[in-house]
């Protein structure tokens, strides 16, 4: 879960510097862009990750598990990365169609767009599970929905409310403000889900022939 903050935070200095109306070249915010969009991927592919984790297909913190989990993120960050990075500064061509009106960057719009919100849903569905079917309780899913819900309300922000913020405070701010609000307060609420159910107080079932004897 550690690395699941070390990316959210990369991804909020990316949006400080990309929408803050910081004086870059064009070239330095094409750069902050695709590590932007990289980072998000490769946050939520861990993310994911986590949720699987809970199952313990691999013990939990050993070299196995911790690499699997670091190579497969670079691998996801370095790819983004580099499809964004072909992208903007058109180093082979291959994307060069998509800069050109209507600008449908199919391959983008795929990784910053639908790939993540593939690995949050999944994250979701596996932590419920793991909640409800094998630990049985029921109060850390309302932190697991608490962080959907606020998540949720960050996207209808920045997705349909923003335009209206925008032209009503004549283009000071947007809807990404609250969109980096909300999402803050969800990522708060995913990390008390996640102490919540690694706790070492969770009711143990007993044993067999473990009776305490007189």
């Amino acid at each position: 879960m550690q690395l699941f903050l070390l990316g959210y935070i990369i991804i909020s200095i990316c949006e400080i510097i990309t929408t803050g109306g910081f004086p870059l070249n064009d070239s330095a915010r094409k750069a902050f862009v695709a590590i932007h969009i990289a980072a998000i991927v490769a946050t939520t592919w861990i993310l994911m990750l986590n949720g699987v984790v809970g199952y313990q297909l691999l013990d939990d913190g050993t070299a196995v598990s911790i690499g699997l989990l670091l190579i497969s993120s670079l691998i996801i960050f370095v790819g983004t990365g580099y499809i964004a990075l072909d992208t903007g500064f058109s180093w082979t061509g291959f994307f060069d169609s998509t800069l050109n009106s209507p600008n449908q960057a199919y391959a983008l719009y795929t990784l910053y767009q639908l790939a993540p919100l593939v690995f949050l849903v999944v994250f979701f569905l596996l932590e419920a599970f793991l909640v409800l079917r094998i630990l049985g309780e029921r109060k850390p899913m309302l932190y697991l929905l608490g962080a959907a819900l606020l998540f949720a309300i960050g996207q209808i922000f920045q997705y349909v409310v923003s335009v209206h913020i925008c032209t009503g405070t004549g283009r000071k701010i947007n809807g990404g403000l609250f969109e980096t609000l909300f999402t803050l307060l969800a990522v708060v609420m995913i990390w008390v889900f996640w102490s919540s159910i690694t706790e070492d107080d969770w009711p143990m079932p007993a044993v067999a022939g473990s009776g305490a004897y007189n």
